[in-house]
């Protein structure tokens, strides 16, 4: 990898990370087509600039982040996913996470189920609700939706959203408590594969890492408005019949020998 290989990474992963479209299928798919191969070190890479994204929620969200009663909500939301991924850690890095079809088939199907739920669901116009007020059981079940996207291609951020509005969460209520939970969630991720892996990092590789975040963290910061603009004017369905045109068109350069 080198640089500005590096830089378009960053790019990619900010600007998608909290959009219902993947950020890691967008990771994968760009590192394809640049021909990089997924080596530990790219899978890694791919783990921990997502710390850029999780800076860009802190400085958007800092007053929120230290309410009491959000914290303490995160922290249930947070405790499925993370007692799954770390029983599955090796499975997600070694299996999952560059495993190209699963990958593009879980990006396909997530868009046709934004596009049914659009249809089918009855979306809430009443005023944003009280994040501090979430009850602890839906929280739990938040989480239990968000352990989803441990496949790649799923989206952490479609499967938070669309499992809170079913929940009964109001819209822009579970869109922000989406990006506060993206905190603990990502922040676990990328320090537990730190650990794991810091030690066999050259100088150079660290020096993309910390390109890769730079970028990831004012990306990050245009997505999250982007988001919240996107879903005041538009639906759910824009960003399905993207997912399955993406994927449509990986599946068809996939089959071309890409």
């Amino acid at each position: 990898m080198n640089l500005l290989q590096g830089i378009i990474l960053g790019i990619v992963e900010g600007f998608t990370e909290f959009l219902p479209i993947s950020s890691t299928a967008h990771l994968v798919m760009t590192s394809r087509l640049m021909g990089l191969s997924q080596t530990d070190y790219l899978k890694s890479f791919e783990i921990i600039i997502q710390l850029g994204a999780i800076l860009a929620v802190v400085v958007s969200y800092w007053k929120r982040l230290w309410q009491w009663e959000i914290i303490k909500r995160l922290v249930v939301a947070f405790i499925p996913t993370g007692v799954l991924g770390l029983l599955f850690y090796k499975i997600i890095k070694q299996v999952l996470i560059g495993n190209f079809s699963v990958m593009l088939w879980a990006l396909l199907l997530g868009g046709v189920l934004l596009i049914v739920f659009e249809k089918t669901y009855k979306m809430d116009r009443a005023e944003p609700g009280d994040l501090a007020k979430i009850p602890y059981k839906t929280c739990i079940w938040i989480g239990l939706f968000q352990s989803i996207a441990m496949i790649p291609g799923v989206s952490r951020s479609a499967a938070t959203i669309v499992g809170g509005m079913i929940l009964g969460v109001q819209k822009k209520t579970i869109v922000e408590f989406s990006f506060l939970l993206a905190v603990p969630t990502m922040l676990a991720a990328t320090g537990l594969d730190l650990v794991k892996n810091a030690g066999s990092f050259s100088s150079d590789q660290a020096l993309l890492l910390s390109v890769g975040f730079v970028m990831s963290f004012l990306m990050a910061l245009l997505g999250i408005k982007f988001l919240l603009a996107a879903l005041q004017k538009k639906s759910f369905s824009a960003f399905g019949w993207y997912r399955i045109a993406v994927a449509s068109l990986f599946f068809v350069l996939l089959s071309q020998g890409l």
